[in-house]
């Protein structure tokens, strides 16, 4: 009986100049020529790589980072040191752990330990097709849970649906850059993915409502207008009203008096 083929992830194999000589990632990098050779240098040299990350398997990353990560980041403080997360992320571009793996680190591991999620995502992103990017990536970004993001400008708050859309527009993201990724709405041309439906809803649909308040409220205006104009003739005309009837009546008291005095007049003249 012959043996089984095992997969070892080898140090020495893995971090050789010329790369990794194992299978390519999924969207056909080099697993061992991802990241670029300066951070890969920094991450070797670096303390928590030697003590925390030898021996480890897909199991074991788990624990790690329950235990040790407490941020996402790539490189941070004056002496350029890698954080806790970009170490296990090299060690999982090392193990190149199967689809099977990583639904258990977004899903389950993923509810209870949302730094194991970011760092499954982040992977994701590095090693895998661009259908296979958007159809792992974009369901989380509806995860608002908080993060921390500590970088060289130091600690920041940010969420896990805006980390999502971070690894989704972005070329550079945690001191790594990033494969061009391919369009969406290319991929749905070529019907390698499906049309993506907001939680807001059809955007059209929400253009034309706007649209049509608008409309609406331009229609409204001029009536309004008309109304104004109409209660000013009103008031002007109920000002002038008392004024004209107190003329009126001072006309009358005056021709009242005046025939009064033609009328003592001729009396006094009999």
């Amino acid at each position: 009986m012959g043996r089984t083929a095992v997969h070892q992830a080898s140090e020495r194999q893995f971090l050789d100049e010329r790369g990794s000589s194992s299978r390519l990632a999924p969207n056909g990098l080099n697993p061992a020529r991802i990241m670029e050779k300066a951070v890969v240098d920094r991450i070797i040299d670096s303390y928590f790589w030697k003590e925390q990350c030898f021996g480890l398997n897909e199991a074991d990353i788990v624990d790690r980072v329950v235990d040790h990560v407490h941020f996402i980041g790539g490189i941070t403080g004056p002496s350029q040191k890698p954080t806790p997360f970009l170490c296990l992320a090299l060690k999982l571009l090392q193990l190149a752990p199967g689809d099977d793996v990583l639904a258990e680190y977004l899903h389950f591991g993923g509810e209870k330990f949302k730094y194991l999620r970011a760092l499954a995502l982040f992977y994701v992103r590095l090693t895998r097709a661009p259908k296979d990017v958007y159809a792992t990536i974009e369901p989380f970004l509806e995860d608002y849970r908080k993060l921390r993001r500590k970088g060289r400008a130091g600690t920041s708050l940010t969420y896990i649906d805006d980390f999502a859309d971070d690894l989704l527009v972005k070329d550079r993201v945690c001191a790594t850059s990033l494969y061009k990724l391919t369009k969406r709405d290319v991929l749905e041309d070529l019907d390698l993915l499906p049309p993506r439906v907001s939680p807001l809803g059809d955007l059209e649909d929400l253009l034309e409502e706007d649209d049509e308040e608008e409309e609406k409220e331009k229609e409204e205006e001029p009536k309004e207008e008309d109304d104004e104009g109409d209660d000013r003739d009103a008031l002007d005309r109920s000002s002038r009203e008392p004024a004209d009837v107190s003329m009126a009546n001072g006309d009358d008291q005056d021709d009242s008096s005046n025939n009064h005095n033609n009328n003592d007049s001729r009396d006094a003249e009999s």
